[in-house]
Formats: structure tokens, C-alpha cells, sequence
């Protein structure tokens, strides 16, 4: 537990140590599994940097992206598990399809692949993740709105697994709410 407890303590130091002009939004999401071999809850804190790219647009559309930083916490509330919780960093370039209009309500599909690291690689003898290094990935639908389109509420269906780097390889998947705001 100590070998996985420093780095993430470095991770977050880092966040925090970062200027703020750097970072671009912020966000909390939370969810939980649907899976019938685990019962897990999470609740993630995020840091994003837009890419400033203008992206290929078209017909009022934008792609562009952003990269997006993560802590979060696992609560294990599985059958049998194998430890009551966990901690995971993230980290994910996210591809965005948005609307590019300047008022309202500006709809947008996401997606990425990103790498994530847990401090446990189990939740319960039914669900083990063979190595605490995972590929998380993620299809979301969200909403920006607000001044500036600064807020930000999504949707994201998400998967974590090694992708068969080692045996064995249950991965997980999460419903997740997002709440964000953009600087």
C-alpha cells in the first residue's frame, strides 16, 4: 500500500502546485457499476487543459479536445470484497464534437482512451483486474451552457480494463454524472 500511496500523493501535490492560470476547468463526476460482481461506487476530482486548437469545423460544428486529469475513489460495497475501497489516477485525451453557436445551450458527444492506476487490483474474488495499471476509455453526451458556455453536464459510460496485458483481466464499468466549469 505505501509503493502505491506516494505516487498518488505526488499527483495530487502537483494539481495543487500547478498556477492556475494553467488549468482551464474543473469538474467532480460520480457514479457507480452496473455489474452484478461488484458493487462500486466512485467519485472522481478532475483538472482539464483545452487543447486551443481550432479543430476541424463544419455546419456549426466543432472537433477540438481537451486533456483531463483525475483523482478519484473507488467504495466497495461488492460481495466478498476484497477491500473496501480504493484510489485511481487518470489521465485522458478526450476528443469533443460540439455545437459552436454562442448562446444557449451547446450539445456535445466525447470520447477517449486514457491510462488509469488503482492502488488495488480487486473489488471482489469475482472481479479482478490483474495489474493495477488499466486503460480506461469512455463514450459520453453532455450539455454546455451558462455565460461563456463556462458549465459543463454530462454523461459518460466508461470501461477500465488491462486489455489483456495480464491474466486476469474482469475490467469494470461505470454510469457517471460530470459536473464541470470551464475558466
Amino acid at each position: 500500500m505505501k509503493k502505491t500511496v506516494a505516487p498518488l500523493l505526488g499527483v495530487v501535490m502537483a494539481i495543487f502546485a500547478a498556477p492556475a492560470r494553467a488549468v482551464d476547468g474543473v469538474a467532480i463526476e460520480a457514479g457507480n457499476s452496473p455489474s452484478s460482481n461488484a458493487d462500486v461506487s466512485l467519485v472522481r476530482l478532475g483538472v482539464q487543459w483545452d487543447w486551443k486548437a481550432r479543430g476541424l469545423e463544419t455546419r456549426g460544428w466543432r472537433v477540438a479536445g481537451y486533456w483531463d486529469l483525475q483523482l478519484g475513489y473507488w467504495n466497495n460495497d461488492s460481495a466478498g470484497r476484497t477491500h473496501p475501497g480504493l484510489w485511481e489516477v487518470g489521465f485522458t485525451p478526450v476528443f469533443r464534437v460540439r455545437q459552436t453557436h454562442p448562446g444557449g445551450l451547446a450539445p456535445y458527444l466525447e470520447g477517449g482512451i486514457g491510462i488509469h492506476f488503482l492502488t488495488e487490483t480487486s473489488v471482489s474474488p469475482r472481479r479482478r483486474f490483474g495489474s493495477s495499471f488499466q486503460f480506461g476509455d469512455h463514450l459520453g453526451i453532455g450539455v454546455r451552457f451558462g455565460p461563456r458556455h463556462a458549465f459543463d453536464l454530462s454523461y459518460r459510460y466508461q470501461h477500465l480494463s488491462n486489455a489483456g496485458i495480464k491474466s486476469p483481466n474482469n475490467g469494470i464499468n461505470f454510469h457517471l454524472l460530470r459536473l464541470g466549469y470551464w475558466f
